[in-house]
């Protein structure tokens, strides 16, 4: 009997977007922070081609992150267009191009600077084209939100990379601002869109009426906010309008929430994700004054706000497109705990005991990279198999 020999690509891990940038995204998170750890401790010392403190921003961002968001709009916009997007040896070739965007600022001194730069900055412009392809093919130009957003991160990116580089001056910093807010405001965008679905389809007899006018407000309010910051305006003006971004955003998520949330893991994950969100403009306000320190406002968008909810959104996202039925396991709401405890550990707690500073910023990385490994434990058999109901995808 001859047996037929499975080329490589037709491996499910690239039947779809989410499958191959989810499991890129679970690895980063761990590596990420452990090499982090070590860089913080002093224990690691790379000649990278960033410096330590970008090298970080840079690829909790630009790399975890856009990973995450890779995946989901790979998969989010077949599903709104009807249309397919990469799979195969197109995907595994993204998938390669993200890869040594990781990899290549490693062999800084050994490769040109601008090599380095290239291939990591080419990815969101390809992204961006790709997702943008089935999009205007089914005509569906509301979803060009999406492609101005990837465009807006490219953007982020190239100032960064212009400061690594030598050619311009102090554009690093407003370049991490920048993609920050960006991920901020797409997040905010999705949220619109899912978190009222979600919370219909995971609490039978639910109803969510939306609120197009708050919805609008939420975002135009964060936008705001992040534009003052951008444009180093601070006090008063700043305070204002990130007091109006806590309570248009926190209107809009109670608008949505019912009691039964704090029962469902993969729902109540979504929503303290969005509270820590709302926690940051609230800790905006404070820093605008200079009561707190304004790094930890940006912690609590980043592990807080990014770290939680992407975490939750690849948990739902992996389990409703491999055909699974939509329940955390008992393994992952462990993780839904740790990785708010990450957040907890980096951004409330030095405010009480700041004597604990970095004790508490080893905890944090601790319990962050304990959520992932039981995420990668739990998901990486889930992604790296075919679908249960037998369908494509």
């Amino acid at each position: 009997m001859v047996m037929k020999s499975q080329n490589f690509f037709e491996h499910p891990v690239f039947a779809l977007g989410f499958r191959a940038f989810f499991v890129l995204a679970g690895l980063a998170a761990l590596f990420l922070i452990v090499f982090w750890n070590a860089m913080f401790k002093g224990s690691a010392t790379p000649d990278v081609y960033f410096s330590n403190t970008y090298w970080h921003a840079h690829e909790m961002l630009l790399g975890y992150s856009v990973a995450v968001i890779s995946g989901f709009l790979l998969t989010a916009v077949k599903n709104w267009t009807g249309r397919p997007t990469l799979t195969g040896c197109q995907l595994a070739g993204l998938c390669l191009l993200w890869l040594y965007g990781r990899i290549l600022p490693f062999y800084a001194g050994w490769l040109p600077d601008a090599l380095i730069a290239l291939v990591d900055f080419s990815f969101l412009p390809v992204l961006a084209y790709q997702v943008s392809k089935p999009v205007i093919q089914a005509k569906q130009f509301r979803n060009l939100v999406f492609i101005g957003l990837l465009l807006l991160l490219a953007l982020g990116n190239g100032l960064i990379h212009a400061e690594m580089l030598g050619l311009q001056k102090n554009t690093a910093e407003i370049g991490v601002q920048l993609v920050i807010a960006t991920i901020i405001v797409m997040i905010l965008i999705i949220a619109g869109r899912v978190f009222p679905f979600f919370t219909e389809r995971g609490i039978s007899g639910t109803l969510i009426i939306r609120n197009p006018l708050l919805d609008s407000l939420s975002i135009a309010s964060a936008v705001a906010v992040f534009a003052l910051q951008m444009f180093g305006v601070s006090g008063t003006l700043l305070a204002l309008t990130a007091i109006l971004a806590v309570a248009a955003n926190g209107m809009r998520l109670s608008g949505w929430y019912v009691p039964r949330i704090r029962y469902v893991p993969l729902l109540w994950v979504l929503y303290t994700g969005y509270g820590w969100i709302i926690l940051g403009f609230m800790l905006t306000a404070l820093s605008a004054y200079s009561v707190i320190l304004p790094s930890l406002a940006l912690h609590a968008f980043t592990i807080g706000g990014i770290g939680v909810l992407t975490l939750g959104m690849m948990a739902r996202v992996s389990l409703g497109h491999t055909g699974r039925a939509l329940k955390a396991s008992n393994a992952m709401a462990i993780a839904f705990v740790l990785i708010n405890l990450a957040a907890l550990f980096r951004v409330l707690l030095p405010v009480a005991m700041p004597g604990w500073y970095g004790i508490l910023i080893y905890v944090s990385a601790l319990s962050w990279l304990a959520a992932f490994a039981l995420f990668i434990f739990v998901y990486m058999p889930i992604l790296t198999s075919a679908r249960i109901d037998g369908q494509d995808g």
